[in-house]
């Protein structure tokens, strides 16, 4: 299911609410047959002190997942102090009694994957993927922020994370559709008081009230290791899992066992409707209905109901209101279980000029028709093959976002079970037509808010936040809970004095050897065998990409590659995504700088049929003219939204300012092109498009997954042998060198009462190919490519004024972008772009060189992460399509490492002075009431004020 891009952080994660939600995330929610097709072996233990551990043995690769869930989130605070459980999170990664730094710190010195934390209603988790060597310092560091916290939280360090996580608020603020629509939302959805009715990241107020013990009671209460779940999972077994966490975490005291809160569905006999104003250049609705908890057997079912009515383009809704009647440019419908209640959600953006009544009154129409008819069997079982394939492709991760750790320990602290998505997999198998309606039936009547955000002059997230009423009972912050005394503690040899374990030995790379071969019509064909999961990825790559549209109108690349799979063959869209589905098949194109790609991921049962439609797509795209019109006034509502988001319209900006009108790379990153140029686009520019480059002597097929070149090869040729390349010549562009400007520049654009500003900074390095790009890319790692390099140790962790700060280059054959970037609040503008510029210059110049300790780490890093960083098909993909881009031999990713590790420092200083502080490119994207003069009198350069598209303003 595809989740909307407007999606607060740690509001609306539903892949990670609760167990449903994180089965479906990862395609865990059904099976073709009453028995569950495929397992998560796990055996599990309890220490003494209460700490459950799951472990998973997954021996793919080096690495392990640790994966720690404490089951406290913002259900368990109260109005008035909100917040609480996100601003812990942060808290937690400041380090400890027994490590005083960024709790990254160590992680990244042994090439940690996969890092991070999260917090939703209903629980906390932090998680990463080690080298197996550096298990040991994964444990010391987990437990002893578990064990080891309190005496390093002081007022200083307080302050410094609330200012953060308040930027984080803003940053989700000052977007538009932000995160305030969904605090409006619950609010209206969840009567007064109800642990769901506040929003996770809590309000600005409670934050600022947030006293230092308020919160070390908080941790107190909730932070141990009886109130813990963890996973270990990929390169470990059991028993050496007991020795280990036993040795960690078993001298940890217990905290007291808090009682849970029961269920808490409330009863919504109503229909409510409000209507928002934001500065969104579109209408939004946003539907809600309170349902089953995570872990019924009902919410479990509405999973279904949801892929049934809004989970794809042949699902009904999306049939019905984008393809058909053409009234929404995009709709989502998803059930998002949590522990105490779940919420049915429907999403849709609303065409200009659409009447939104019109549009409810078809989402009415739709949701009463399913509830007294309920779906087909077709319906039913296309849905069930799409969550099923979903599933097979997910289980290939161990750790992450959604990996089978996530699983296990949503299972564990959810429903006690750490296998229970089996229970899952069987309620959708044996789910019949007539169980979805009666459902559906039940839930999804009476009783939704319906929240209309529509187009205004004022940001909803600029507008003063409405309070929670607190209530006299209120008062759960405040208590003092006294330890469980049925728990107890072991003694443990570990002497946290000496500090955090040395890793002293790591892993040894491995990536898949390459097989090569070439099909009889030229194309080449690689493949790298991955057999852990039967699925098969291919991607067909042409040279070519947003430098093919010189010559053309900007986005005729990105547009004729996004109408692939609009109607191919003897399929229609509808068609081509029903055809899809039924065989479990994802697929998709696209275009970047230099290249265009067809993607298809194809279950390897179905992988015969599954070719022929990719075959379709590349060979007979049928470009129907209604279909083109459709997609046009999508994608030209995309540019309008693309101009309404401060970061994406910067990098709108960015790219015509550093490489000059007419230059092949002077497109929005993104793309997209102009609303004039997609506009105009004709349907015989698409076809000249297709001609020109996909073409088999432009191609190459790189595949990676359940097969070998004796099995794969005959399909292909049976479906590719025939297409010849035309006679004309092949074009592909040469790609202009530019020279830099002969002085800096400050280009500002207007976001009328925007709460930050968005920084970008940028200018033109070497082309990805150059023989210095790997010490210039180690370089910008060290100023702006980790957590903790300069500029987000310096704009977030020291001074507080932005939520991050990062600095990055986009791989091209040409000359590549830098851009260094950050959102800042509004009144720290003008000190935040002298902060930006005294870094970058000091770092540029040698004023403040790169020390060999800051080399050294980025160095470690990137080497030792190489062992677990293709534990996918997908990254192993990724790395192949850079060596073939990049003519890189095939064994680069060995000779990565080499080169990585003997890197001198002064080689990487010397790639520092690439940077030319003298003659970068400014863009701000802010409230120019507030921040235009001010910016002048700093002096940083020639000021320039634009609009939205690039054009300069009085």
């Amino acid at each position: 299911m595809n989740f909307p891009n407007v999606t607060p952080e740690h509001e609306m994660k539903p892949v990670f609410r609760a167990l449903g939600a994180s089965l479906l995330a990862l395609g865990i929610s059904t099976a073709l047959h009453a028995k569950t097709e495929v397992s998560i072996p796990v055996e599990s233990f309890t220490l003494p002190n209460g700490l459950t551990v799951l472990v998973h043995e997954d021996r793919k690769a080096p690495i392990v997942a640790v994966n720690l869930w404490y089951h406290v989130g913002s259900k368990d605070e109260q109005p008035g102090k909100t917040g609480f459980a996100h601003l812990f999170e942060h808290l937690m990664f400041q380090g400890s009694e027994n490590f005083k730094g960024e709790f990254f710190e160590p992680f990244e010195k042994v090439g940690a994957t996969e890092q991070n934390g999260t917090t939703n209603f209903d629980r906390t988790n932090y998680f990463q993927n080690v080298p197996t060597t550096a298990l040991d310092m994964a444990l010391w560091m987990e437990s002893d922020r578990m064990g080891h916290l309190l005496g390093a939280i002081d007022q200083a360090l307080l302050d410094e994370q609330r200012g953060v996580v308040q930027n984080e608020k803003r940053q989700g603020e000052n977007q538009p559709y932000g995160r305030r629509v969904f605090t409006e939302l619950f609010r209206n959805l969840y009567p007064s008081g109800h642990p769901y009715s506040w929003p996770t990241i809590g309000l600005m107020e409670d934050l600022e009230a947030a006293s230092l013990d308020d919160v070390k009671q908080w941790f107190r209460t909730w932070y141990g290791p009886n109130n813990a779940v963890l996973v270990l999972a990929g390169d470990i077994d059991v028993e050496t899992a007991k020795k280990k966490v036993t040795r960690y975490f078993g001298d940890i005291p217990a905290s007291a066992t808090v009682p849970r809160l029961p269920t808490m569905i409330p009863e919504r006999s109503e229909r409510t409707r409000q209507v928002l104003e934001d500065r969104v250049p579109q209408t939004r609705i946003y539907r809600a209905w309170n349902t089953a908890q995570t872990g019924s057997e009902e919410a479990t079912r509405l999973e279904l109901v949801a892929q049934i009515l809004g989970g794809g383009k042949s699902s009904r809704l999306s049939e019905r209101l984008v393809l058909k009647e053409k009234l929404v440019d995009n709709i989502n419908v998803f059930q998002w279980s949590n522990q105490l209640s779940g919420n049915f959600m429907i999403i849709t953006t609303i065409k200009d000029g659409v009447d939104v009544a019109k549009v409810e009154q078809i989402l009415d129409e739709e949701i009463a028709r399913f509830r007294k008819d309920g779906p087909t069997a077709e319906e039913l079982e296309q849905a069930r093959t799409v969550i099923k394939a979903g599933f097979l492709r997910g289980i290939e991760r161990v750790g992450g976002f959604g990996g089978k750790s996530d699983v296990l320990a949503s299972c564990q602290v959810f429903t006690a079970k750490p296998d229970c998505f089996e229970d899952e997999l069987e309620t959708m198998a044996a789910a019949t037509p007539a169980v979805l309606t009666a459902s559906a039936a039940k839930w999804l009547g009476g009783g939704d808010h319906t929240l209309v955000i529509a187009p205004g002059e004022q940001a909803l997230g600029a507008q003063p936040e409405k309070p929670f009423p607190t209530r006299s009972e209120d008062g759960k912050n405040d208590r003092v809970l006294t330890p469980d005394p049925k728990f107890s503690v072991v003694k443990t040899d570990v002497d946290r004095s000496k500090g955090v374990p040395s890793t002293d030995s790591f892993p040894d790379l491995s990536f898949p050897g390459l097989q090569r071969a070439t099909l009889s019509n030229g194309i080449p064909v690689v493949l790298a065998e991955r057999h852990e999961v039967p699925v098969v990825q291919l991607n067909m790559e042409f040279r070519g990409g947003y430098a093919a549209d010189v010559g053309r109108r900007l986005g005729t690349s990105s547009f004729t590659m996004s109408m692939l799979d609009e109607g191919a063959g003897e399929y229609d869209a509808i068609g081509l995504s029903r055809r899809a589905d039924s065989l479990g098949m994802q697929y998709g194109s696209g275009a970047d700088l230099d290249g265009a790609e067809i993607y298809v991921s194809a279950l390897k049962e179905n992988l015969g049929p599954s070719l022929d439609l990719f075959a379709d797509m590349v060979r007979r795209p049928t470009f129907p003219q209604d279909e083109i019109d459709r997609v046009k006034a999508t994608w030209i509502a995309g540019i309008k939204q693309e101009k309404t988001r401060p970061n994406s319209l910067a990098l709108r900006l960015m790219p015509p300012l550093l490489y000059g009108e007419g230059h092949s790379y002077a497109m929005p990153f993104s793309g997209s092109g102009t609303e004039a140029s997609i506009g105009a686009l004709t349907r015989d520019e698409l076809v000249d498009f297709h001609q020109d480059l996909i073409r088999p002597d432009n191609a190459t097929l790189v595949i990676v997954g359940d097969t070998t070149l004796k099995e794969i090869i005959p399909l292909l040729e049976k479906r590719f042998a025939d297409w010849k390349a035309p006679e004309a010549k092949l074009e592909i562009p040469k790609i202009a060198e530019v020279a830099p400007p002969k002085a800096a520049r400050v280009f500002l654009v207007d976001q009328p009462g925007a709460t930050q500003a968005n920084i970008f900074v940028g200018q033109l390095v070497p082309s990805t190919r150059d023989d210095k790009a790997l010490e210039f890319d180690i370089a910008n790692d060290v100023l702006g490519g980790t957590f903790s390099s300069r500029l987000n140790m310096k704009l977030r962790e020291e001074k507080q004024w932005a939520y991050g700060a990062y600095s990055f280059t986009q791989g091209a054959l040409g000359q590549r972008p830098w851009v260094a970037f950050s959102p800042v609040q509004i009144d720290k503008t003008v000190e935040s772009l002298g902060e930006l510029k005294s870094v970058i210059s000091g770092f540029a110049t040698g004023g403040v060189p790169i020390e060999a300790a800051e080399a050294d780490k980025i160095k470690l890093n990137n080497v030792r992460s190489l062992p677990g960083a293709y534990e996918t098909a997908g990254s192993v993909m990724n790395q192949i399509g850079s060596i073939l881009r990049y003519d890189r031999p095939d064994n680069y990713v060995e000779l990565y490492k080499q080169r990585t590790e003997n890197l001198p420092l002064e080689a990487v200083r010397t790639a520092a002075a690439t940077i030319r502080p003298e003659a970068l490119t400014w863009v701000v994207v802010g409230d120019l009431k507030t921040i235009e003069q001010p910016i002048r009198e700093l002096g940083l350069g020639e000021v320039t004020i634009m609009d939205a598209d690039g054009k300069p303003k009085s």
